[in-house]
């Protein structure tokens, strides 16, 4: 098993949506490592909170929840700056080696403010397919991956460490994980099962009484069966009828839809509708008359209106050079006897003459050029013409165009739901059609009852048929039931004894093989590999003794704080890896307490190795710099994130591949 990704949104601490990348895949190496920074407060604890929530729902166990209802500590789970109708939402994926192959699993729990039936909403992707069936059984399937109650030898934290480095004999906690590892629960459950079932029998004796007799009994039977037989005749004859029923209902439908029954039920809209296109076909028509009344009647002659133009702009240029001529020539005159004064060479002064006698003849020319018809147009008007060229008939000839395109689709749309109106059945087939299907719907219907009902009276019938065989049974084997009553009270104590046994003995069998793995583990964590020879377990409690080369027990007391710590994590390891189970380990606080070399050897040895993906998160001062630079030599790193906590809005960032340095 192999967690992949983890998404918290508005869950705790943690505003909006945040993703946290948990593969251990680094430039094509796989590093088990991943490392999340936080200092106390921050978020760190609800990522652990997270995981379980998201494994095991209502049975997780959250360090926040205490003695709070589920839907109360969901309630309580949602960020402080969440609106009402906002979403909170957890997801976890997972792969894990199923069939020979790779299963993508994403659990995805989300839930609001208004909780419905006090829980969240559970959906399971498998390769981002929703898979219903194993949301529903969920529970029973996370059983077989990561059950609850070995969860906390994977799932720990500092303080678990603490209180089990402390303490002569492990918590509650751990030893219902230590007996689900070994499967002593189940001795102990099938002990518990036996000891209810013999109570059972004790009072089954003590209140039986005499029943009816097997005549009555077995009369009763007859009487059963024979009417399980008559109700089954009785269904087979109605299903028959049923069917014919149905068939009618069929043929009337289609008749009714086939010969216009339908379109004449919908006649009224028909009208309605044609009465509204008619409206609109009238303003259409209005809206092109007075459209006509501008205009646009003028582009009928607009070969006319341009050839006026090109008149037009001719006697306006000749007109202009009229009034020109006579401007020019005097200018012409006061220029010349102006450069004579200015004493410029007769030749010089002959060469401005001839040009400007050229250009007073091409003005002459143009104001006596010969017009075959004059409009005696002004130049207003001219500009007025262009205008109605230019401008307005093009536009109103637009409009005129998107007028008529309307208008006719206004036309095809009233001519078609004119035809459909005249091909409707009239109101008297359409009544005849309409009743036809009633008739036939209400004969189905009363059909249908009767099988429904014929159908009820055999599951009656053969209920009392079988209740009724159970009571023949239980009178015939009632004096063979009382002997092995008796019987199996007697030797249920033996069954208990043998219980008890085995269990002493499967748990010697299992303990001898977990105390092996709990020595090797913490003679590989301790710096003084002479200290412990050996670690032993007590088969009533599960306490640890340790033992040196030589035999002789070594007090606990004389360990140091941080060698009690790293015999904690020894055991926890050793109940991990007799579990034969591959799955991640996530470890809260990891180092409190720790001298520099114990805390070496942890870093060194226990995290690259505990498993093939292991989670931390730890503080500035557990992770410090020369620890995370030991772990970044050794190349264990996959990802390193950053929890940082904003006080003032109690909001915690996701800083991803950063850390404290």
């Amino acid at each position: 098993m192999l967690f992949t990704e983890l998404v918290l949104q508005n869950f705790g601490p943690y505003v909006g949506k945040n993703v946290i990348n948990l593969r251990t895949e680094k430039d094509n190496k796989t590093r088990p490592i991943i490392l999340i920074g936080g200092m106390n407060g921050g978020g760190k604890t609800t990522l652990m909170d997270a995981i379980r929530l998201a494994l095991y729902g209502q049975r997780a166990q959250c360090s926040t929840r205490n003695n709070l209802s589920y839907s109360d500590f969901l309630i309580q789970a949602i960020n402080n700056q969440t609106t009402l109708g906002e979403e909170t939402r957890i997801e976890l994926a997972f792969e894990h080696f199923i069939d020979d192959q790779w299963k993508e699993l994403r659990i995805v729990r989300r839930w609001n403010k208004q909780l419905k039936e006090g829980k969240d909403s559970l959906g399971i992707l498998e390769n981002n397919w929703p898979d219903k069936a194993l949301a529903e059984t969920w529970d029973e399937y996370i059983e077989t991956l990561l059950p609850l109650g070995i969860s906390n030898l994977f799932l720990f934290d500092g303080e678990q460490v603490k209180e089990l480095a402390e303490q002569e004999k492990p918590p509650t906690s751990v030893i219902a994980a230590i007996q689900s590892l070994l499967g002593l629960e189940l001795v102990a459950r099938l002990a518990l099962d036996l000891e209810v079932l013999v109570n059972r029998k004790h009072k089954k004796l003590a209140t039986q009484s005499q029943r009816k007799t097997i005549e009555e009994i077995e009369s009763k039977l007859n009487h059963y069966q024979q009417e399980l037989a008559d109700a089954k005749k009785h269904k087979i004859s109605i299903e028959k009828q049923l069917k014919q029923a149905n068939k009618k209902v069929q043929k009337a439908s289609e008749r009714f839809r086939i010969e216009g029954g339908k379109i004449a039920a919908e006649s009224s809209t028909l009208k309605k509708t044609i009465d509204e296109l008619k409206e609109k076909l009238q303003q259409q028509r209005n809206e092109m008359v007075n459209l006509a009344a501008t205009s646009l009647p003028l582009t009928l002659i607009t070969p006319l209106l341009t050839e006026a133009k090109e008149q037009g702009e001719t006697e306006v240029k000749q007109q202009q050079a009229i009034i020109a001529k006579s401007v020019l020539q005097q200018r012409d005159k006061k220029l010349l006897d102006y450069l004579g004064k200015l004493k410029i060479t007769q030749e010089k002064l002959l060469k401005i003459k001839t040009f400007l006698d050229k250009e007073y003849e091409i003005i002459n020319q143009t104001s006596q050029s010969h017009l075959e018809h004059c409009l005696g147009i002004t130049e207003d008007e001219l500009n007025q013409l262009n205008s109605l060229l230019d401008y307005k008939l093009p536009l109103e000839l637009n409009t005129a165009k998107k007028y008529l395109e309307t208008l006719q689709s206004l036309e095809i749309d009233l001519d078609e739901n004119e035809r459909k109106l005249q091909v409707s059945a009239s109101p008297e087939d359409y009544q005849k059609l309409s009743d036809a299907l009633i008739n036939a719907q209400k004969e189905a219907t009363k059909y249908q009852t009767a099988y429904n009902l014929a159908e009820k009276q055999i599951r009656d019938a053969d209920k009392a048929v079988k209740m009724t065989i159970k009571d023949l049974k239980t009178y015939t084997d009632q004096a063979l039931d009382k002997h092995n009553n008796e019987h199996l009270i007697k030797s249920a104590a033996k069954v208990q004894h043998t219980l008890q046994l085995f269990k002493e003995k499967l748990t010697l069998k299992k303990l001898n093989k977990l105390e092996g793995e709990v020595t090797e583990c913490f003679r590989y964590l301790l710096h003084k590999s002479d200290l412990v020879h050996r670690v032993s377990i007590h088969t009533d409690d599960f306490s640890l003794s340790l033992y040196n080369p030589q035999g002789e027990t070594v007090p606990k007391h004389r360990l140091s704080a941080g060698e009690k710590q790293l015999l904690s994590i020894a055991f926890l390891w050793g109940l991990a890896r007799v579990s034969g189970r591959n799955l991640p380990i996530a470890i809260d606080t990891p180092l409190g307490r720790l001298d520099s070399s114990h805390r070496n050897n942890l870093v060194e040895r226990y995290f690259p190795t505990a498993s093939h993906q292991v989670i931390l998160l730890s503080t500035d001062t557990e992770i410090r710099q020369q620890e995370l630079e030991r772990l970044q030599q050794q190349e264990t790193i996959a990802h390193q994130y950053l929890l940082e906590y904003d006080a003032s809005n109690r909001q915690t960032t996701v800083h991803c591949e950063r850390y404290f340095w």
